[in-house]
């Protein structure tokens, strides 16, 4: 408890810890908040600049591509598809309305992470999850048109995919790095606590 004494009357008032303590949060939380919102701008327009980049392949790969053209370039090749499925054309049966909501939610999904990650964890997490938006903002896009998303990328090997699938795959591996990172610098902090 803190007594506080007031000029005007010089009465002692007694408050309790959290309402002395008021002013500072509300100091600490506007910076903190002055910090992020820059962070979350940079973290968001990278996500709009990574999908506008896999958007214009798409529309590039769609024109050069789609008189059934294909481009060797060694190991990768350039070979238009189209995916009415989500990954690896799960739910290709399904009404695209039903795939597109349910993407659409996802996606809705990881913007509201992303914007929490940036207040609260490292800068490599909202990175991680800014590629993983991007990917999942641009197949969205793509497949709001027609109901399917359009592949470009061909290994012979591995399912035709995307720049949008490559952001995914990559922001997935850089989240999950980054909070591997974090918990065990976490555990290493515990330790030398105790």
């Amino acid at each position: 408890m803190t007594t506080m004494t007031t000029e005007s009357s010089h009465s002692e008032e007694v408050v309790g810890p959290e309402v002395a303590a008021a002013p500072e949060r509300s100091e600490t939380g506007r910076a903190d908040r002055r910090r992020t919102a820059p962070t979350r701008l940079a973290v968001f327009t990278g996500a709009g600049v990574l999908a506008v980049v896999d958007l214009g392949a798409k529309a590039v790969a769609e024109r050069g591509l789609g008189d059934g053209r294909t481009v060797d370039l060694g190991p990768l090749a350039l070979q238009l598809a189209h995916n009415s499925g989500a990954a690896f054309s799960l739910g290709s049966g399904l009404p695209s309305w039903v795939v597109v909501t349910v993407t659409g939610l996802l996606t809705g999904v990881i913007a509201v992470i992303t914007w929490r990650a940036v207040a609260t964890a490292s800068r490599l997490l909202p990175a991680g999850l800014a590629a993983v938006l991007a990917g999942a903002t641009a197949n969205l896009v793509d497949r709001a048109g027609d109901g399917r998303v359009t592949d470009y990328l061909h290994t012979g090997w591995w399912p035709t995919f995307n720049l949008a699938d490559v952001w995914i795959t990559t922001g997935a591996a850089v989240a999950i790095l980054a909070s591997l990172r974090s918990d065990r610098s976490a555990d290493e902090a515990s330790r030398s606590d105790a």
